[in-house]
């Protein structure tokens, strides 16, 4: 600002190619597609609600539909995923620039072992010395922060499970509450949710893994948490002294943190939507598919940061 050049913003166009996606996969090859079948007699025959015949052509309240919907979400969910992995390329993580985090702020080498570990060093990513240096650097590269004012990260269980190793992560997971004075108007009573959430009443302790239904996550240091299984762990060479791990490939737990506007999302007509198939033996079953014609691209890689904690 008050520069010649502040009125100069620097722009890129990224280019989303849609393609038709569909689903569920076949379960004995993830690369072919499937579908979801059940006959018409099974369902007479049911005790509960397997799939309601009235809404076949749109997600619903059955165990079918909600099944369907369930491999959907967790589809898109990789998707995601896989899209803000492709910061790992920027090489590591700075403040100016995003990238992979390993802990310490080691950078990989060019040949195996990949990363050291000397004596006293730990490669389990910690509160004090890692979090707090990656929230540091986004809060320095500028990366806007959703409306809530936080970050997000979404945490594989066991990087969960080396954070909650520390104190003052776990107290999080322990506020206490009173009980809900009005689900409508919560802010009566603050303590009554767990931030705005579900949570902790009458004086027990939460739990902070996974919430599968709309979930709020939790708010430690400047980002909201949310733990996934559906993420892919990464395994490289590396040498820690203090684990007598030397030169052996080793499972690295992934964190993902990112601020909005990460990646762009392309949708073609409709939203996710689901089609019947009519060939069917004359009615005696119901196929059907998920199908969405989208396309996913990184938008800004300096708003992501990877980071990895070591499995040992």
């Amino acid at each position: 600002m008050g520069t010649a050049s502040s009125r100069s913003i620097v722009k890129d166009k990224v280019l989303c190619n849609l393609k038709e996606y569909t689903g569920p996969a076949d379960p004995t090859d993830a690369t072919s597609p499937s579908t979801f079948k059940v006959a018409r007699e099974t369902l007479l025959t049911a005790q509960r609600l397997l799939l309601d015949t009235g809404n076949l052509n749109v997600f619903h309240q059955s165990i079918g539909s909600l099944t369907l919907l369930d491999d959907y979400r967790r589809w898109r969910d990789r998707v995601f995923a896989d899209e803000l992995f492709k910061a790992e390329a920027a090489g590591p993580a700075s403040d100016n620039a995003g990238g992979y985090y390993y802990p310490l702020g080691k950078t990989k080498a060019s040949s195996a072992p990949f990363l050291n570990y000397g004596a006293g060093e730990s490669a389990k990513f910690d509160v004090k010395t890692d979090l707090l240096q990656v929230v540091k650097d986004m809060r320095k590269r500028n990366v806007p922060t959703f409306a809530d004012g936080y970050y997000r990260c979404i945490a594989d269980p066991t990087a969960m499970m080396h954070l909650r190793q520390n104190d003052a992560f776990r107290e999080i997971a322990r506020y206490a509450g009173n009980g809900m004075v009005n689900p409508l108007q919560p802010e009566q009573a603050p303590n009554a949710n767990f931030f705005y959430g579900m949570g902790p009443a009458y004086g027990q302790a939460g739990f902070v893994a996974g919430q599968p239904v709309m979930p709020t996550g939790f708010l430690f240091e400047g980002v909201r948490w949310f733990e996934s299984t559906n993420l892919a762990e990464k395994s490289l060479q590396v040498t820690v002294d203090d684990a007598s791990i030397t030169s052996t490939v080793t499972t690295a737990a992934p964190m993902i943190f990112f601020g909005p506007q990460a990646v762009g999302v392309g949708i073609g007509g409709n939203n996710a939507q689901i089609l019947l198939n009519n060939n069917d033996d004359f009615s005696r079953f119901i196929i059907m598919i998920w199908s969405l014609f989208a396309g996913f691209e990184v938008l800004n890689r300096d708003f992501i940061t990877i980071a990895y904690s070591f499995v040992y």
